[in-house]
C-alpha cells in the first residue's frame, strides 16, 4: 500500500478508485487558465484529491463546488478549504440537477483512470447541464475522443462526444509529475457541448453507433441489417465500415435508417 502525506496528512492511496495525485503546479495553473473558469460561474471540480487543482482555482474562484469520494480526502478538503461546497460521494451519483439550478456548470477535474469513460459518458448525457468540461484523462483515451475517421482510435467514444459536442485536445502531461507515477501519460481536453443538437433521437443514435461499431472489420450491412431496413441506404454506403464515415456521414446514415419491428 502506498501512503502519501500532505501538510501533515497521511492518506493511503486507493488503487480501486484510480487515484493519482498531481504534483506540478504549473500544470493545473494551465489547466485553470485554459479552462476560462471565472469568479461568476458555477464550478464544479470532479476529484479534487489532496486539492492540488482546488488551490489555483479558488485563486480566481473563490467559491465552488467540489465531490470527492474518498472520506478520508472529503475531510481533507472540508478542512483545508472550509469556503467551498462538498459533495462528499460518487460523481457518477450525484444529483447534477440539483446544482445547475441558476445556471450550468463549469466543469473541472483530473479524473481516474478506471472511471474515465462512465464519466464521460454521463457528462455527454447531461450535456444540456454543462458549458465546458476541461479534464484530464488518460493520454490513450483522450486520443480516442478527438480521434479522426479512418484511424484505430475511432470508434464509439469519439462518435458519440463529437457529434453532440466540440472536443479539443489541450495539451499533454508526462507521467512523472503524478504520485504514484502512473505506468501512462495524460492529457487535458476540454469539450464543450454543441449549440445545435443535430438530431432529436440521441438514444436512439447511442444505439446506431454500437451497433455500427460492434464489430469494427465487418462492413455497415452486416453490423445493421439485424436491427435496421437498410433499404433506403445505397449499397456503397453499406460497403464501407463504420470506421471509415465522418460524425456528419454517419448522422446522415442514422437519418435514413428504420429500426425493424
Amino acid at each position: 500500500m502506498i501512503n502519501i502525506e500532505y501538510k501533515h496528512t497521511e492518506i493511503a492511496v486507493k488503487k480501486k478508485l484510480g487515484q493519482n495525485f498531481l504534483t506540478d503546479r504549473n500544470i493545473t495553473k494551465k489547466i485553470v487558465i485554459l479552462s476560462g473558469a471565472k469568479a461568476e460561474d458555477n464550478i464544479l471540480e470532479i476529484g479534487p484529491g489532496f486539492g492540488a487543482l482546488t488551490r489555483d482555482l479558488i485563486a480566481c474562484c473563490p467559491r465552488f463546488t467540489v465531490v470527492e469520494k474518498d472520506p478520508k480526502l472529503a475531510a481533507f478538503i472540508c478542512s483545508e478549504y472550509p469556503q467551498l461546497t462538498l459533495i462528499e460521494g460518487d460523481f457518477l451519483q450525484t444529483d447534477l440537477e440539483i446544482l445547475t439550478k441558476e445556471r450550468p456548470l463549469t466543469v473541472l477535474g483530473n479524473i481516474p483512470y478506471s472511471i474515465t469513460s462512465p464519466i464521460l459518458f454521463r457528462l455527454l448525457e447531461h450535456r444540456h447541464l454543462f458549458l465546458s468540461a476541461t479534464l484530464m484523462m488518460q493520454h490513450e483515451v483522450a486520443m480516442r475522443l478527438v480521434a479522426k475517421p479512418g484511424t484505430k482510435e475511432y470508434g464509439i467514444l469519439a462518435v458519440q462526444m463529437q457529434a453532440f459536442c466540440d472536443v479539443h485536445y489541450l495539451f499533454k502531461v508526462g507521467r512523472k509529475v503524478f504520485r504514484p507515477q502512473p505506468k501512462v501519460d495524460s492529457a487535458v481536453i476540454q469539450i464543450r457541448p454543441k449549440k445545435e443538437e443535430p438530431m432529436e433521437d440521441s438514444e436512439g443514435f447511442r444505439k446506431f453507433v454500437r451497433a455500427a461499431f460492434h464489430q469494427r472489420r465487418k462492413t455497415l450491412l452486416n453490423n445493421l441489417k439485424e436491427l435496421y431496413n437498410v433499404d433506403s441506404v445505397g449499397r456503397n454506403t453499406l460497403q464501407r465500415r463504420a470506421e471509415a464515415l465522418s460524425i456528419h456521414e454517419l448522422v446522415q446514415l442514422f437519418a435514413a435508417l428504420k429500426p425493424l419491428l
